[in-house]
């Protein structure tokens, strides 16, 4: 197999060839078909989240065909087309596992970070954690859905049913999705890219959003909720500002720069500051049920496995409209 290695925070990707791997009890082997490029994947490049080994094959957006089932595995077959999210294990025991919100586990392992990901031709992975694919589609696009859709859906849920009025702060991956999914569901959508980035506006405006401007401006109306997914801590005191009373922001990135200091007045009146974490396999099985019945439109630039470093660069700059996607 080949695979794009991280040794350490900060260095560039190196493609190297290494023995096919064996799935061991409870794991599938896959051959990747697709691994989009996320947000995430330059934070554990940059050495920003805690706990990543190295050297890691980073990638966690993943569409596979299972090639070898490890023992004890039930529930998938050979041949069968999977996908790998960024949860991939929890302990099963802690008090947050045992409530259901295994997002929040104590002894988490994740894809990309705490095993090895998809930015290689095979991957290994806790059968248990695969999502079955089921929806129509090329692996190409069904891989953003993995990462930038999971966690956009669970962030627009934390933003609530309520939400009729929605600010979506970063125009990139996750909000290019859930822009389509607000829209079927009704609500108004106001896209905030940076500052000048017509390009991004008028891609906003094209997936429904009512209104699209910089992030230094004010939307026409107060917002119910507003969604930052750029990491930009600066970004939390003017989405405050933009809610109504009552109304909910909600930080939907796994690392965001420092929060600047802002008035109180800005978080008063019932307004509520949320993160999101990582997601369920609740929230994936929900999601791709959707997705199935309402088809998204999912903008991707394609680029060999060899140009993994090119991908995150250009997605480092901004030069992506949607989401970069590796093929072995």
């Amino acid at each position: 197999m080949h695979a794009m290695v991280l040794h350490a925070p900060g260095q560039t990707l190196r493609l190297e060839e290494r023995a096919d791997p064996s799935p061991g009890a409870g794991e599938v082997r896959l051959r990747v078909q697709a691994c989009a490029v996320c947000r995430t994947d330059l934070h554990v490049v940059d050495g920003e989240l805690p706990s990543t080994r190295f050297p890691i094959v980073p990638g966690h957006e993943i569409v596979g065909i299972v090639d070898r089932l490890g023992a004890e595995v039930t529930g998938l077959h050979l041949g069968q087309r999977v996908g790998v999210p960024w949860l991939a294990h929890t302990c099963g025991d802690c008090a947050f596992c045992r409530l259901g919100r295994e997002n929040l586990c104590d002894t988490p392992l994740f894809t990309g970070h705490g095993r090895d990901g998809g930015f290689a031709t095979h991957v290994v992975a806790q059968a248990a954690f695969c999502l079955p694919l089921e929806l129509p589609g090329d692996a190409v696009h069904l891989a953003p859905l993995l990462c930038a859709g999971l966690i956009g859906w669970r962030a627009l849920r934390m933003a609530g049913d309520d939400a009729t009025s929605l600010g979506l702060y970063g125009f990139g991956a996750a909000a290019h999705l859930i822009a389509q999914v607000a829209h079927h569901q009704g609500r108004r959508t106001y896209a905030f890219t940076r500052p000048g980035d017509t390009r991004a506006q008028a891609f906003a405006r094209s997936l429904g959003a009512t209104w699209a401007g910089g992030s230094d401006e004010s939307p026409p109306e107060p917002l119910d909720a507003a969604i930052i997914f750029a990491p930009v801590g600066a970004l939390v005191p003017p989405a405050l500002r933009a809610v109504r009373k009552g109304g909910r922001v909600v930080c939907g990135g796994i690392h965001m720069s420092d929060i600047p200091s802002f008035p109180y007045r800005l978080l008063w009146e019932e307004r509520q500051l949320l993160s999101v974490a990582n997601l369920t396999r609740a929230d994936a099985a929900e999601f791709l049920r959707f997705a199935a019945s309402v088809p998204l439109q999912v903008r991707t630039t394609t680029y060999p496995l060899a140009r993994t470093n090119d991908a995150l660069a250009d997605l480092r700059a901004g030069k992506l409209e949607g989401v970069a996607v590796l093929v072995p």
